[in-house]
């Protein structure tokens, strides 16, 4: 039998997706690895807005610097995640577990599944945020949830959402 990661087979079924979206609607996904990755934390409500907030927070620094300092091409991408990836560090030295209990759908029935609250990744928040700066903040997550979703049917359709990831 073949041992499968389902890290990598969300984000490979995620790229697909995302190419796919890209070609239908015109709209990027946040990146091409981003809905492989959102997918997998849809049980985790908290973190996922975590990770929504720091994209717009990213997005609203790099914005606000860049009427200060001429930041565009590589140096604006570079930027954005750099600050995503910063945010999401912040995001795991604040101690949230404290100010929330944990919510997430299979917290209730295996205890020790999820207990912490932290941005889904590292350079995702500043993936979103490139997104968002280049084609909206509405669209930008509407598609990248929406691409989400439809990577999370496709784990479920295959078998693969009951293993642990």
């Amino acid at each position: 039998m073949v041992d499968v990661d389902v890290l990598t087979v969300a984000i490979g079924i995620g790229l697909a997706i995302s190419l796919i979206f890209s070609e239908l609607f015109g709209l990027a996904a946040g990146g091409m690895v981003v809905p492989g990755y959102l997918a997998l934390s849809l049980d985790r409500p908290i973190d996922l807005a975590l990770t929504l907030l720091a994209s717009i927070l990213t997005w609203a620094i790099v914005h606000a610097i860049s009427s200060y300092v001429i930041v565009y091409g590589k140096r604006r991408t570079v930027l954005m995640i750099l600050i995503g990836f910063l945010i999401g560090i912040g995001s795991r030295m604040i101690p949230l577990d404290f100010v929330l209990p944990p919510i997430e759908a299979n917290s209730l029935l295996i205890p020790d599944r999820h207990t912490e609250y932290h941005t889904i990744g590292y350079i995702i928040p500043g993936l979103l945020a490139i997104w968002i700066d280049r084609q909206g903040l509405v669209e930008t997550l509407s598609i990248a949830l929406t691409a989400a979703t439809a990577v999370r049917m496709v784990l479920i359709i295959c078998g693969l959402e009951g293993l642990e990831y």
